[in-house]
């Protein structure tokens, strides 16, 4: 099959699917105004192909290739949900309502530093559920939607979330009276 039939195979489902096509992507696309791009790159994608000759049917190789670049759009769009810094966002309190105890203040900045540290360190995925599902309050099936996984692998991840982060803390924790047992040892051993 030369380029010109190519085209005009392309030409084709455009005209005889096109509509469809659209509203397909319009059911499945949070966002309607990202439907014209998602459209014309699945048609780009439908140019490289090599052999056109050797699909069976174009059209459902069509929503195939749809379904694909909806599945990539979503996880770009929601893979990595806007990072939060613990630090900056709870440095934004109201002044007044600030702790009367400095080391109080102190304890809770860097339980903050060590929970943003946490965070960072997660995969996308494992941070995207954490966030979506504590900053956003979404419900599992929501997160499932958005990252387009399943409900079970949404819980999978928010476990391994919590667990890294409460393991992180604890060790921090453990560190942090470690640190402290060694600063009060040599004070005590100077009183004597």
């Amino acid at each position: 099959m030369g380029f010109e039939d190519h085209q005009s195979l392309i030409h084709g489902l455009v005209e005889s699917h096109g509509q469809q096509l659209r509203r397909y992507l319009l059911a499945r696309v949070r966002n309607p105004s990202d439907v014209p791009d998602i459209v014309q790159e699945v048609f780009l994608r439908m140019m490289r192909v090599p052999n056109v000759e050797s699909v069976r049917s174009p059209e459902a190789y069509l929503f195939t290739v749809a379904q694909h670049v909806v599945q990539q759009h979503t996880l770009k769009q929601t893979a990595v949900p806007p990072s939060v810094d613990l630090v900056r966002m709870l440095g934004e309190r109201d002044p007044g309502s600030s702790c009367c105890d400095p080391a109080l203040e102190v304890d809770a900045q860097q339980c903050l530093e060590r929970l943003q540290g946490g965070l960072d360190k997660l995969s996308p995925k494992v941070r995207a559920t954490f966030l979506l599902s504590r900053r956003d309050g979404l419900s599992f099936d929501e997160i499932a939607l958005q990252l387009g996984t399943t409900r079970h692998m949404v819980k999978k991840y928010l476990m391994k979330a919590l667990t890294r982060l409460r393991h992180g803390l604890e060790e921090a924790e453990a560190c942090g009276s470690e640190m402290e047992t060694e600063r009060r040892t040599p004070q005590q051993g100077k009183e004597r």
